[in-house]
């Protein structure tokens, strides 16, 4: 559920679908607001109904996700490029300004399409989205896309799972931990993000969006 809005006009608004990302979440982003919007299609297209009206001058979109790409692992951060819906819809995000406020923070990164379903996806049933050029999976991005209305808005999960660390396995409480000090630690860079888009989102043109095919951010100092 959204927790009850805080009317100040503007600043980073922050959707975390799951309990555990919200918590992970508050207090990690100075200033910005963490809602929690339920996992699913359907609670997330509900909630991007109410944050719609909300006053946010920027909305991310943050937590975990799973990799299509075997060369992921537990705890790697996917800043979405553009995100897939069901009957082929995309909608293409400018992925660039948060990429590089995580490089500047030393945090490494995949970038790349992020498609949304409406169950977790495992095993051999990863291969038909990879092979459409997404590189990671999750539940609510492509619906809560809607809540942006306009405004700066972008994708940041962190990988829990993925063809080489099924969900469904011993190792999965540890996977958790892993990838939820991960969002922590990258998650101050909304923060930078923010900052950067906000003073030119109403009059400054349309930045062109990063390509969707899956690439690895280059410009790091560590994986944090």
């Amino acid at each position: 559920m959204i927790d009850a809005p805080d009317r100040e006009r503007g600043g980073l608004w922050i959707a975390a679908p799951l309990r555990l990302e919200a918590w992970a979440l508050r207090g990690a982003v100075p200033g910005a607001r963490v809602v929690r919007t339920g996992m699913g299609p359907l609670r997330a297209q509900h909630a991007a109904q109410r944050l719609r009206a909300e006053p946010a001058g920027a909305l991310a979109v943050a937590g975990l996700c799973g990799a299509l790409d075997a060369g992921f692992e537990p705890g790697d951060v996917v800043i979405g490029s553009a995100l897939l819906g069901p009957e082929s819809r995309r909608t293409a995000l400018d992925a660039a300004p948060l990429a590089a406020a995580l490089a500047r923070a030393g945090i490494a990164t995949h970038v790349g399409d992020i498609v949304s379903v409406s169950k977790p996806v495992t095993n051999a049933g990863r291969a038909p989205y990879a092979a459409h050029g997404a590189c990671a999976v999750d539940m609510e991005s492509f619906w809560l896309a809607d809540a942006a209305a306009g405004r700066p808005f972008a994708v940041l999960r962190v990988v829990l799972d993925g063809p080489r660390h099924e969900l469904w396995r011993a190792d999965l409480p540890l996977r958790f931990a892993t990838a939820l000090r991960r969002l922590r630690a990258a998650a101050p860079a909304l923060a930078t993000w923010a900052a950067d888009v906000l003073p030119t989102a109403s009059d400054a043109p349309a930045r062109a969006a990063t390509p969707s095919s899956c690439y690895r951010e280059r410009r790091l100092l560590a994986r944090g």
